[in-house]
């Protein structure tokens, strides 16, 4: 049984300001294993997040249903984790009371939830700032922060929604080389939707790309560029690979055929 079963699953909000309704999603079916990297990548407007928020159990979908497990998601639950495009952290706490603000919701006493926070604070390269206000870390820093928290309380699936889009490019690579590393250690299942064709193809086991108008799953591809940088540690020589740049650039097409196919519209 796959571990996330999307299946036919559809999403339409009234239009604002005017008569109609917006078809958000449409016919979507996705059948995600434990242990998937998955990428959903597309033009704006392609539905990427109103997906993750399905999923997240933020919006329930009008048409569909979606299970883990076996279950059906009816709404917001501590078996899947959301690493937002700004980091949400609660700029009053340190990082340690950050990382540790799950588990303390779900009533842990302070000596376990920071037994817990600790040991993904070393994961994520943050344990000499354990005790610093999180206003005062660089933003590649927070997002680790961000990171460390979603995974504190030990989720089915962590949940990523463009969450280094704000980076610079060094510190981008740099978290997307981090996370892989913590995917293959934990062997968690992922989700990331991103704007950025070679993030997608470095960091996924899977891509979806997603048409607009309304959204659906357009291609699907296979990948094994993770694999081969986690086998390699060298970044660089992945992405200047001609295989990959060949798909890039096949990528970058659909998507922008898709952008002015709607454009057209």
């Amino acid at each position: 049984m796959a571990a996330l079963s999307i299946r036919d699953v559809s999403c339409v909000y009234p239009a604002a300001g005017k008569t109609g309704q917006i078809h958000a999603l449409q016919g979507i079916n996705l059948e995600i294993e434990q242990g998937e990297f998955v990428v959903a990548l597309g033009a704006s407007g392609c539905g990427k997040s109103t997906l993750l928020n399905v999923i997240a159990g933020f919006i329930a979908p009008t048409q569909g249903t979606v299970t883990l497990g076996g279950e059906p998601i009816s709404g917001p639950g501590a078996d899947r984790s959301v690493v937002f495009q700004k980091h949400a952290l609660l700029p009053w706490l340190n990082v340690l009371d950050n990382v540790a603000f799950g588990l303390k919701i779900q009533g842990k006493n302070r000596p376990a939830r920071e037994k817990v926070a600790c040991k993904y604070i070393k994961l994520l390269g943050l344990e000499q700032f354990e005790q610093s206000a999180v206003y005062m870390l660089s933003g590649g820093m927070q997002q680790r922060v961000g990171i460390a928290r979603a995974l504190t309380s030990d989720p089915e699936i962590l949940l990523m929604d463009e969450p280094l889009g704000a980076l610079d490019a060094l510190t981008r690579e740099r978290a997307q080389e981090l996370i892989l590393k913590i995917w293959n250690e934990t062997g968690k299942l992922m989700f990331l939707i991103t704007h950025s064709v070679e993030e997608a193809l470095f960091m996924g086991t899977r891509l979806i790309v997603m048409s607009p108008s309304p959204g659906r799953i357009s291609h699907v591809f296979d990948l094994s560029f993770n694999r081969r940088y986690l086998a390699t540690g060298d970044a660089r020589a992945v992405k200047a690979s001609p295989d990959f740049i060949a798909l890039r650039e096949k990528i970058l097409q659909i998507i922008f055929r898709d952008d002015e196919g709607t454009h057209h519209e």
